[in-house]
This record gives structure tokens, C-alpha cells and sequence, in this order.
């Protein structure tokens, strides 16, 4: 008798089949009309053969498939792995790959793989622990060493902790689904903390890009004549990638950026990203002071800032859409624009040759010969999987005092920035790429922001600068102090960059609450719901009069933030950001609430903890707070915090 989790292959098998899936979320272009079905990418092969070809053996197409001798890469010949004491066995059945391991209660089993993640350069099985739930198994397959290795390096979580393989940070639904499939929305449910997923194929398929086909398919069966649906394409799509660089570039970001998500799954191709998305600004533990990639950020907030970019630079100019290579090997895929002979789409480029020591006075093809390793640091990520930065920089040691990364030093590990300065100095005499460098104000404004507000303003302010450095600037101020910064900042309010609106907006909060509402009213009604939604937290301690204009307009746009909340609800920080909104519309049950639900999905958040135990203590409820920072140590036995509290 096959275990429960054989029935989500199953059911897996059936959902690829959905074809006639109908995605729920409309763009705008087609407002009140139903969108097109999708058709799956098998219908697309009948026409476009070639470019299917490509795909078939690209990582978009192998982002998940379904356990096979064909998709398994991995060793599960009995093989046994052991990482911090804990001893995993991946074993077969038949047909059956199985996972032997400890489950959320401690106990071992073998659990079906129930999906394969990715090909290239790391493979990871995702496995059921119970009905409704799919997790990522953190050891995975080194795919060139042909290894079993750890994920997370020498984190080893126990169970119960959320870390941990069935805890909420390796939920596949949550974390990883919707960019490993096409049309797919996750249905969570929050009281029985599982999920129903539909979708309409699993792996990046067409559709996944250009939207669902139904439409365009029966346009072409009539020999491409005919009207198409209302706010569809001329080719009866829901997008044209090919009409500017940021309908490529933005929907390219919907997976390959850092982000949070306003609707459940994937959106509709067309929709606006700051329709669907918040992006992740330069945050400190996520990008370097200069913007350069910390953490796991892919690639979008680093190209937003590039020079590249501004100019009309798209994903397509380098990669090969449909099979993801790059279009050139080496330097070729960059002197295809960077050399004498220059690009006649980017008139602009100094006509001059960067590929040849007296650019980059290294000799033959080596590594430091290489564009990439100047202009586009390296970084490791999941253990193997080394991805470069896409924000195209010029090496800049002068900024190393900042944290910020040397692209000197990567390779020339027995040098220091001193010695890099003085290389680049004696090389490019002439240089542009010295001076004043908003990493320096990042750098600083972390630290301490309250000194650095007008430098920071004058960074936000600089419309030749890219807007997610610009609202960066402006989340780093935090709140505005003075009045004559408070009028700076509404008049970046109406900025053409909705990043630089949105986070105009939350520096107003000290405003008296009837200014701030006329402030940011306009905000309300913006066409992105991004912003909507950043003024609408701006706003929260705002009381609402039932009936007029500007309250419905506030409560319209609450209504939206509460509705991605909800749909986030599976996401320990959801409930510690709807604690904080609840604290400060001095919501205080809803608060502890929100705290509790926090700590059930993950015990080791201490700052959730910590705000449980204070508020149950404000709220007269000694013993029930003594209780709480008795479970809390438990969890998280000698957390500095919460042993602040036990000494209260």
C-alpha cells in the first residue's frame, strides 16, 4: 500500500493536464472580461518548433518536473548521506524514489519524492510530509560533483524548529511554486495550515511568459486572421514582449527578483509588476551599501540600477530567451555592443576596445581578461550555485571602507583595496568613476540615519539616478524630522518611478494625521497598487469617516493590503507585520494574536516572543505573560532578550 504522499504525485500528473485552466487574476487591459485559457506548451510545439526545441532543455523548462529514471539525478541506490549528526538514506522502490529521514515528530520514515527541483547546477526533491503540504529537502545533488551535500552549509535545524525540512522556510507552495510552474496559485488555507495548489503545467512553460494561448492558438488555426479577444495582442496574447524593454524586463523580474507578492501565484502576463509586486530595496543583509548582492537577491534589483538598464538594455540582449544561454561565449556576448564597431540600438557607447590588455591590462583570455570579473562580481549561493551581479559596475575599491565588495580583491586575494586604488588610479588617470558614491551615505545612514537625512534626500532627489537606489535613499531617512525635509520629500510624492512614490510615502508618518491624509491622497487612487498600498500603511492610525471620497479611497486601499496579508498568511513575517500594524491602530488583542501566530509557525522568532510577553504583561495579565517567556526560553533557551525580560 503506497503512502499518502503517492496520491500528490498523482494528483500533480493530473494537474499538468489542466489545460483549460483559466488564470484568476485580470490585468488591466482586460478588466472585466475572462482571460484566455492556457493550452499547455505542447499546443505551442505544433508551431514553433524550433524555439520549443531550445526550451525542452533549459532550466525553465526543468524547474519541476515529476520523479522519473529520466528527471532524477540524484543517487538513491541506497546511498546514505550524514550532516550534523543526522543520517539520510535515499533509497528506490520500484519505481518509487524514496527519502529516509526524521519527520516533524522526530521519528524516521521514508518519504515519497514527489517532485524534482531544478537541473543545473544543484537538483533538490521535494518531498509530503502530510496531506496538502510539499517541503524542499535541504541536502540536495551536486549535479557536477555528483554528490549528496548540505543546502544551508552547517545549519542543521531540529524538528519543531523552522528551519527545519517540514518547517514553514522550506514550504515549496510558499517559497518556491510559483516560479517553477505555469499559472499556478497555491490556495492556502490558514486554519488548516495546508494548501490545494492548481496550475496549469508544472515547469516555466510558453504560457509562463507570453500568457495563456487559447486565444492566439484558434487566431492561428484560422490562419492568423480575425479579431482577437478585447486588450489582447494583435497575436491574441496578453502580452507582447517584444513592444518595449520594460515589458521584457518586468515580466522577466516577476521570478527574477526579490519580492514581495501583492496577489496568490503567478499574475498574468501584462500585469504591471508593481501591480503584483513590492520589490525588495538595497536593505542592509540583503544588498552591499553600494547595491551590489549580498544575500539571495537574483538578478533584478541589481540591473534596475545599472547604467544598462537606463538605456534601453533588455534580458533578450545577452540571453537567448527560450533557452536561457547566454548569446555569445566569453567576452563575445559583450562586445556584441562594447567595442569599436558599438550597437546601433545604444548610440551612445564610446566606440573603443574593452576586449584587449589596454582595457584590462591582463594578458590572453584568462580570468582577469575575462569582462565578467570586473564588472560583475561572483557570489555563492545554496553551497554551489555561483551567480553573478547584474548591476554592471566599475570596480570601485575607494568604496571598501563602506563593506561594499572590491572586485579587485576577488581575484587578487593577497592585495588590499589600498593597493587596487592605486592600480586603477595609475591605469585610468582620467577616470569619471571616483567622487561622492551613494554607498557612502548608505554605509553611514545605517549606522546612523538621523545625521545623514540631507544627504539621503539629495540621493532621492537625483532623477539621473535609478529609482530603487532613489527610494532606498528614502526608507533609509526612515521618518522625516523637520518640517523643510517633510516638503521635500511630498514633492517626490508625484516622482514618474512608483519605487520612489511608495517610499516617499512612508516618510511622512509625523505629519499630523489630517496633513498626512491630504498629502497622500492622491497616493490612494495611484494607478499601482504598489503605492496604494504603501500610502495606505502610511496611514493606518487614521481614523475613517463612513462616506466620504477620501475615507473610501483609504479604505479601498487598506482593504487591498489586508487582502495580500492574507494571501501571505503562510509566511511567519506576515503576522509579525500585521502585529505591528495592529500596535499601532492600538489593536492589542489583534496584536498578541498576530505575535502568537508567528511563534506557532516559527518558536525562534525572539522579537515575536518579546512583544508577546510585554503585552500580555501591559494588558494585566502577569501570570499568562510568565507563561509566555517561560515557552519563549524554552524554544530559544538563553536568548539575550528574552533573558533582558526574566530579569524585569
Amino acid at each position: 500500500m503506497k503512502p499518502p504522499s503517492s496520491r500528490m504525485v498523482a494528483r500533480l500528473r493530473s494537474m499538468t493536464r489542466l489545460i483549460g485552466f483559466v488564470v484568476l487574476v485580470l490585468n488591466a487591459g482586460i478588466a472585466g472580461a475572462e482571460p484566455p485559457a492556457h493550452v499547455g506548451s505542447d499546443a505551442c510545439a505544433e508551431c514553433h518548433l524550433e524555439v520549443t526545441k531550445a526550451w525542452r532543455g533549459s532550466d525553465h523548462a526543468n524547474a519541476w518536473t515529476l520523479p522519473d529514471d529520466r528527471t532524477v539525478l540524484g543517487d538513491f541506490d541506497d546511498a546514505v548521506f550524514e550532516h550534523g549528526g543526522l543520517l539520510t538514506r535515499f533509497l528506490r522502490d520500484g519505481p518509487r524514489f524514496l527519502i529516509e529521514t526524521e519527520g516533524l515528530d522526530g521519528q524516521r520514515r521514508a518519504y515519497d519524492v514527489v517532485g524534482v527541483a531544478g537541473i543545473d547546477p544543484l537538483q533538490q526533491y521535494l518531498l509530503s510530509p502530510e496531506p496538502g503540504r510539499t517541503q524542499v529537502y535541504d541536502i540536495a545533488w551536486d549535479v557536477e560533483r555528483r554528490r549528496w551535500y548540505p543546502v544551508f552549509g552547517d545549519q542543521v535545524a531540529p524538528p519543531g524548529d523552522g528551519f527545519h525540512w517540514t518547517g514553514p522556510y522550506k514550504s515549496w507552495e510558499a517559497r518556491c511554486a510559483e516560479c517553477h510552474a505555469t499559472g499556478y496559485k497555491r490556495n492556502y488555507s490558514l486554519p488548516t495550515n495546508s494548501y490545494a495548489p492548481t496550475m496549469a503545467e508544472i515547469g516555466v512553460g510558453c504560457e509562463a511568459c507570453h500568457g495563456p494561448g487559447s486565444a492566439h492558438v484558434a487566431q492561428a488555426r484560422r490562419g492568423g486572421t480575425g479579431e482577437t479577444m478585447p486588450g489582447l495582442t494583435a497575436k491574441g496574447l496578453t502580452i507582447d514582449l517584444g513592444l518595449s524593454q520594460q515589458s521584457e524586463v518586468m515580466q522577466c523580474l516577476t521570478c527574477h527578483s526579490r519580492r514581495e507578492a501583492m496577489q496568490d501565484g503567478n499574475p498574468l502576463p501584462g500585469t504591471d509588476y508593481h501591480d503584483a509586486f513590492s520589490i525588495s530595496l538595497l536593505r542592509e543583509g540583503v544588498y552591499h551599501p553600494d547595491g551590489s548582492i549580498l544575500d539571495e537577491v537574483f538578478e533584478g534589483g541589481s540591473f534596475l540600477q545599472s547604467k544598462m538598464h537606463a538605456q534601453g538594455v533588455r534580458c533578450s540582449t545577452c540571453h537567448e530567451p527560450h533557452s536561457a544561454a547566454l548569446r555569445a561565449d566569453g567576452n563575445a556576448v559583450c562586445t556584441q555592443c562594447h567595442s569599436p564597431a558599438g550597437n546601433s540600438e545604444f548610440p551612445s557607447l564610446t566606440l573603443k576596445v574593452y576586449d584587449g590588455p589596454e582595457h584590462h591590462f591582463h594578458a590572453g583570455d584568462g580570468a582577469g581578461a575575462q569582462c565578467v570579473s570586473c564588472h560583475m562580481i561572483e557570489r555563492t549561493y545554496m553551497g554551489i550555485d555561483a551567480r553573478r551581479d547584474h548591476s554592471f559596475r566599475v570596480p570601485r575599491p575607494d568604496l571598501a571602507p563602506t563593506g561594499s565588495p572590491n572586485a579587485c580583491t576577488d581575484c587578487h586575494d593577497g592585495q588590499s583595496a589600498e593597493w587596487a586604488i592605486e592600480e586603477l588610479a595609475r591605469r585610468f588617470p582620467t577616470s569619471s568613476h571616483r567622487g561622492p558614491h551613494h554607498a557612502t551615505t548608505f554605509a553611514a545612514a545605517r549606522l546612523a540615519p538621523e545625521g545623514q537625512a540631507a544627504a539621503l534626500l539629495d540621493i532621492a532627489e537625483g532623477t539621473e539616478t535609478s529609482g530603487i537606489v532613489r527610494a532606498t535613499a528614502l526608507e533609509l531617512i526612515g521618518v522625516v524630522a523637520d518640517r523643510s525635509a517633510a516638503e521635500r520629500v511630498v514633492r517626490l510624492l508625484s516622482d514618474a518611478d512608483p519605487l520612489v512614490r511608495a517610499a516617499a510615502a512612508g516618510t511622512l508618518r509625523p505629519l499630523p494625521a489630517d496633513e498626512r491624509l491630504t498629502r497622500l491622497r492622491p497616493l490612494l487612487s495611484d494607478p499601482l497598487r504598489t503605492v496604494r498600498e504603501a500610502a495606505a500603511r502610511a496611514l493606518l492610525d487614521v481614523g475613517t469617516q463612513s462616506g466620504s471620497t477620501p475615507d473610501a479611497a483609504l479604505s479601498a486601499a487598506l482593504a487591498e493590503w489586508q487582502d495580500a496579508l492574507a494571501l501571505r498568511a503562510d509566511f511567519p513575517e506576515t503576522h509579525l507585520q500585521i502585529g505591528g500594524a495592529a500596535l499601532t491602530m492600538r489593536n492589542f488583542g489583534r496584536a498578541l494574536d498576530a505575535f502568537r501566530q508567528a511563534v506557532a509557525f516559527d518558536p525562534q522568532l525572539v522579537d515575536a516572543w518579546t512583544m508577546i510577553v510585554r503585552l500580555q504583561a501591559a494588558l494585566g495579565d502577569a501570570e499568562g505573560s510568565r507563561r509566555s517567556l517561560e515557552e519563549a526560553l524554552a524554544a530559544n533557551p538563553g536568548a539575550p532578550a528574552l533573558l533582558a525580560l526574566q530579569r524585569m
